[in-house]
């Protein structure tokens, strides 16, 4: 069989199937259990879609994962939404995801434990960080859809409770694409104004998938970070959602939050009015306990007067006697006090000074005396000595003619020939100046 004229190439066939797949599957919902997930260091998860009969590679990107509620897990079953994309250089296809979420109840509610924990781990929900809801509240905020019974609940049951309270709505949507964001900033938004005194945050019941949006960590997290009071009431009382451990008190129904956050005014009145009698009786039974012990201090003063003016009839009595026991120590202190005057003068250091003077006077002249009489005795004795000294010093035997032989650098004077060899070295020191000699002979 002979080929037509007409042949198209592997790429124009490619490129033709891709033009008419990509137009046609342009958004197409898969459902199917996920295998072979991976994860590269580029940020793009790849994996397989199958069930029992076939497999579809499917791509998901990293600037559309980064938006995805879920995290994919191997083994979970999904429904992803994307479109149908041919490789033409390998001539595959595949479905690159913009969104998924997990199939059943079963799925969520992984997905719910898994993203709690994680929150847990990161502190948000402590409850060393939990704030007391105010007493008496001025101003109180709502986050909740404009329409529903939610809103329409809270209004009523607060201003039952307190007609005056002033409540303020910022609208969101509370289900579907988008209502987490809305959630969000409007928590951030209310906050921020800084006049409200607590917050409720909140929307009817429904299923897991409806509540979901209370689930979306970008909720959470901005429920923890709120710094007014946060009362979460999402759902019925069976309903749990991440925002409720995540806010300061959490309500079993949005009725509930307005019953926890708003008081009773007929209450709080007939409270005050109670204490006010009470406290009206007090001050009453004070009073007359005070004026009670007013009249008993009154009396006791009385009586401390009368002890005051016989203390001091006393006082005064004992005053006059110290007074006269004390002049009379004074005269006889005064009298001692001449004696000893007179004593100190007779022996005064200036009359005694005065005697050493003159005695002083009379012993000068004869200490002049005897000090010249005992210089004269010693000039006597030092002239004798030095007339004996010099009779017995070898200079004066050397004046005679004399002379002292002494080894060269040596003292002691040499007076034995024995003790010399010929050829020694001597010196003799003469009356006057020395001089250096050597033996030629020696005799005994």
């Amino acid at each position: 069989m002979a080929p037509p004229a007409s042949i198209a190439t592997v790429s124009e066939l490619t490129a033709h199937l891709k033009e008419v797949v990509e137009g046609t599957f342009a958004e197409v919902w898969v459902a199917g259990e996920v295998s072979s997930l991976s994860r590269p260091a580029s940020g793009h998860q790849y994996f397989n879609l199958k069930d029992a009969r076939a497999t579809l590679a499917c791509a998901l990107f990293r600037f559309q994962a980064k938006y995805q509620r879920f995290e994919l897990q191997e083994g979970i079953a999904i429904a992803a939404k994307g479109r149908i994309s041919i490789y033409e250089p390998r001539g595959t296809y595949q479905l690159v995801v913009e969104y998924f979420e997990p199939l059943g109840a079963g799925a969520l509610q992984a997905a719910f434990e898994r993203l709690k924990q994680r929150l847990a781990a990161d502190g948000l929900f402590d409850p060393a960080h939990k704030q007391p809801l105010p007493f008496l509240p001025r101003r109180v905020g709502i986050i909740t859809s404009r329409t529903g019974a939610v809103i329409r609940d809270i209004v009523r049951v607060a201003t039952a409770r307190f007609p005056n309270i002033e409540l303020l709505l910022h609208p969101v949507r509370v289900q579907g694409t988008g209502a987490a964001e809305e959630i969000a900033a409007a928590i951030a938004a209310m906050d921020a104004r800084g006049d409200l005194d607590v917050l409720i945050v909140g929307r009817g019941g429904g299923s897991l998938e409806d509540l979901w949006a209370f689930n979306e960590e970008g909720v959470v997290r901005a429920v923890a970070a709120c710094r007014t009071p946060i009362v979460s009431a999402v759902g019925h009382e069976t309903d749990f959602t991440l925002c409720d451990f995540a806010a300061d008190v959490r309500a079993a129904t949005p009725s509930n939050a307005a019953e926890i956050v708003v008081p009773v005014k007929v209450e709080l009145l007939a409270t005050l009015a109670q204490r006010h009698r009470s406290l009206r009786l007090g001050l009453q039974r004070r009073l007359e306990h005070l004026a009670q012990r007013v009249d008993v201090a009154s009396r006791a003063l009385v009586h401390q007067r009368q002890r005051f003016r016989d203390q001091r009839d006393h006082i005064a009595v004992r005053g006059a006697h110290l007074a006269t026991a004390l002049h009379a120590s004074l005269m006889a202190r005064r009298e001692r006090l001449y004696h000893v005057a007179h004593l100190l003068e007779r022996h005064s250091p200036a009359a005694r000074l005065s005697r050493a003077h003159a005695r002083l006077a009379g012993l000068t002249p004869r200490l002049h005396r005897a000090g010249v009489h005992l210089a004269d005795r010693a000039r006597q004795r030092l002239r004798l000595a030095a007339e004996t000294l010099h009779a017995v010093s070898p200079l004066a035997v050397l004046s005679r003619g004399y002379a002292i032989a002494t080894r060269p650098g040596g003292n002691r004077p040499v007076t034995d020939t024995s003790t010399l060899r010929p050829g020694d070295r001597l010196r003799l020191r003469f009356a006057a100046g020395s001089a250096d000699m050597r033996v030629e002979t020696t005799e005994p």
